[in-house]
């Protein structure tokens, strides 16, 4: 059953949780995922002809472009769309990092390595702060691309489970910090640098010396991680804990009994194997020059360590794995472990299916070029109305959520975006720093709504595996909590951060003073 039906006193409860539950029915209503998938992409090939035959073009504020909408209800249309078909499905960005980190993972779980750490974990540590260690574990995630999805998420779930509470609590706890705090983070990382780049860009349009550096939000972003992790932990304990209330589902809560000789010595073997790879990863990273950094800049953020993180946790999962197997005595041939992967993608064919049909989606979606009409039109909008100071701010962030429920890439909406408001800001005395942050909670906060988001349909599929019934509204309603707590409080936040006058990062003022013209 959904989780509204195991609301037995929905009538007694708050105003609140019968809005969510409501959402949840009325989503849940919807059909399934791909179902849906199918009828928005014929959507949207409707809309590139409609929008095609008004003739409807706005000019790219970067290139200076004229874009046109493109009607894929055309011969030409028709070409595309059979072309690339399967281009589509294989080059979907989420689908081999989710695949390839499965493999690894599953060898781990098979072994008995994530059940054994689970216990530990769940054994040594109070649960009050399970919470709170997860949507922080979540936020810091970033800095390893998106591991928090494809590992962290699950095992939540998992743990939530063994300590007696609802699996989808510590689902929703996750996902709320890996992807509704997705621009937070204590460390610098590769998103810093790409938004930071296309900033810059955008800044030279009026001061063509002007730097933005990777840094250039660093300290509100890292007092923002704390942030979000307060409030998604109060939203899970305070509102989604107890709408969830007793889990009733079937699926089995792990044993939380103390580890036996043969998982101790699994755990030995896993601890020397995890010594040796972590130890091969700072040999290839600390130094300046070392083989995993960029091999002509030595850069670690664009670095073959960066860009091949899912390849290490593939590997991490393969050999901490067999090293737990081998010293537990869980693995007793390599058969085991090709079963282990073999049985992994079984589960994943609820997920291979949604894949299929949203990369046909997306795809359309670029093609047809609306993406970029939408948000062109809509900054046009906004740049109107005239506004400044904070209503200008909280004004650009609602924007930024209005067009992450449409686009879902940080960087792509940031490129149509940053050339556009960024000199606006600049004129207007605000720093390229402050709009970028700005732009960065608004691109944030509805993650967790958005069915366009690339990795929502796998949540959905992490959640069916404890409420058979969960679809996109039962998601919807668990995390909408969480993007009205995460607009609420980190806007202010950064409202407070303004009228303080703090920098944002070494070196970026909140302001812009306008050189006068030579």
């Amino acid at each position: 059953m959904t989780i509204a039906e195991n609301q037995s006193n929905a009538e007694n409860q708050g105003i609140f949780y019968r809005w969510l539950n409501r959402i949840e029915r009325i989503d849940n209503a919807i059909p399934n995922p791909a179902l849906l998938f199918v009828v928005l992409a014929f959507l949207v090939l409707l809309l590139s002809a409609l929008v095609s035959w008004a003739d409807l073009s706005v000019k790219h504020p970067g290139t200076g472009e004229t874009i046109r909408a493109v009607n894929l209800l055309s011969v030409d249309g028709l070409h595309k769309i059979l072309g690339g078909l399967i281009t589509n499905f294989t080059g979907f960005a989420p689908l081999g990092v989710v695949l390839v980190a499965i493999l690894g993972i599953s060898v781990a779980e098979a072994s008995g390595l994530i059940s054994a750490v689970m216990r530990l974990l769940v054994l040594s540590a109070p649960k009050k702060l399970l919470t709170v260690v997860i949507v922080f574990a979540g936020v810091l995630s970033h800095m390893a691309s998106d591991v928090g999805y494809v590992l962290l998420i699950p095992l939540a779930a998992m743990l939530f489970l063994a300590v007696g509470r609802h699996p989808l609590v510590g689902l929703a706890a996750a996902f709320a910090g890996v992807s509704g705090g997705f621009s937070a983070n204590l460390l610098i990382g590769p998103t810093d640098a790409l938004l930071a780049g296309l900033t810059q860009e955008a800044a030279r349009i009026i001061d063509p010396a002007y730097l933005v550096t990777p840094a250039a939000n660093y300290y509100f972003m890292a007092a923002s991680a704390l942030l979000v992790t307060a409030l998604g932990t109060w939203v899970t304990e305070a509102i989604v804990a107890p709408r969830l209330g007793d889990y009733k589902g079937e699926a089995k809560q792990e044993s939380l009994e103390k580890l036996s000789s043969d998982e101790k010595r699994g755990m030995w073997f896993t601890s020397i194997v995890a010594l040796l790879f972590v130890g091969f990863i700072l040999w290839g990273t600390v130094p300046a020059d070392g083989f995993l950094r960029d091999p002509k800049t030595g850069s670690l953020l664009k670095s073959p360590f960066l860009s091949g993180i899912v390849a290490f946790i593939f590997a991490g999962g393969v050999l901490l794995g067999l090293a737990y197997g081998i010293g537990a005595r869980t693995f007793k041939k390599a058969d085991d472990v090709i079963n282990a992967m073999e049985n992994s993608m079984k589960t994943m064919s609820v997920y291979l299916v949604l894949a299929f049909f949203a990369a046909q989606f997306v795809a359309f979606f670029n093609w047809t070029n609306l993406g970029i009409i939408l948000a062109v039109e809509g900054a046009e909008l906004l740049r109107g109305m005239q506004l400044s100071g904070v209503t200008l701010i909280i004004a650009f962030v609602v924007l930024s959520i209005v067009l992450d429920l449409f686009i879902g890439s940080a960087s792509a909406k940031w490129a149509v975006m940053a050339p556009v408001f960024v000199p606006m800001m600049m004129l207007l005395g605000y720093s390229p720093e402050l709009t970028q942050a700005a732009y960065r909670i608004g691109d944030s906060v509805c993650n967790i709504i958005t069915p366009l988001m690339s990795y929502f349909p796998l949540i959905v599929a992490f959640a069916q595996k404890y409420e058979p019934k969960a679809g996109i509204g039962t998601i919807m309603a668990m995390m909408m909590p969480y993007s009205i707590a995460f607009f609420i409080g980190w806007t202010l936040f950064l409202i407070v951060w303004f009228y303080l006058g703090l920098p944002l990062g070494p070196g970026a003022d909140l302001f812009y003073e306008t050189k006068p013209a030579t």
